[in-house]
């Protein structure tokens, strides 16, 4: 049996589940989020305890797949509720800088243009300076999503370490050109 999805949710106060066949919801004080339960797992919520637990119908290979991951992605659905989840980004490099204007981030990483990408709405993004971007939201899905949508707009070269990083994140350097001494 999965170590993960036998493990029971604790729900904590201010959070309300609902299940209804195999769509799950979950509204707390940061948002509320919906997610449909694939077939062949079931979600038990006991409300005298707080707790709700994710059970799996049968032993096939999908079903066993499913439950652990059914289990977290519940339980990060009552994370996010309660507090939400955050990613930094760093910009590095000279000139380089973000803007927000309107629900739109515009890099300047480099580029002979701006770089605009819309915010999405379960999302909120905002700019601690002109070089750390904080991206937050109650759907870790969504805001992993958009902050590796950033990065990728121009990810960390390895010689100057230039673009666009996670807070914390190591860069490995590589030696530039050795010149030879004849």
């Amino acid at each position: 049996m999965s170590r993960i999805g036998k493990k029971p949710i604790e729900i904590p106060g201010g959070v309300e589940i609902t299940v209804s066949g195999r769509d799950v919801g979950v509204k707390g004080p940061n948002g509320s989020l919906q997610w449909q339960v694939p077939e062949g797992i079931t979600v038990v919520v006991d409300s005298d305890a707080r707790q709700m637990s994710v059970a799996r119908d049968s032993e096939t290979r999908q079903a066993r797949a499913f439950h652990g991951l059914s289990r977290a992605l519940i339980n990060n659905m009552v994370v996010g509720v309660v507090t939400h989840f955050e990613k930094k980004l760093e910009i590095q490099g000279v000139g380089y800088q973000a803007t927000l204007n309107n629900g739109e981030l515009s890099l300047q990483v480099g580029f002979s243009h701006s770089v605009d990408l819309k915010v999405p709405a379960d999302v909120d993004c905002s700019l601690i300076s002109p070089t750390l971007i904080v991206v937050k939201g109650c759907d870790k899905h969504s805001v992993g999503q958009f902050a590796a949508n950033i990065r990728a707009v121009r990810p960390p070269e390895p010689y100057k370490g230039k673009g666009v990083r996670y807070q914390g994140e190591f860069v490995r350097r590589k030696a530039g050109k050795a010149f030879g001494s004849k």
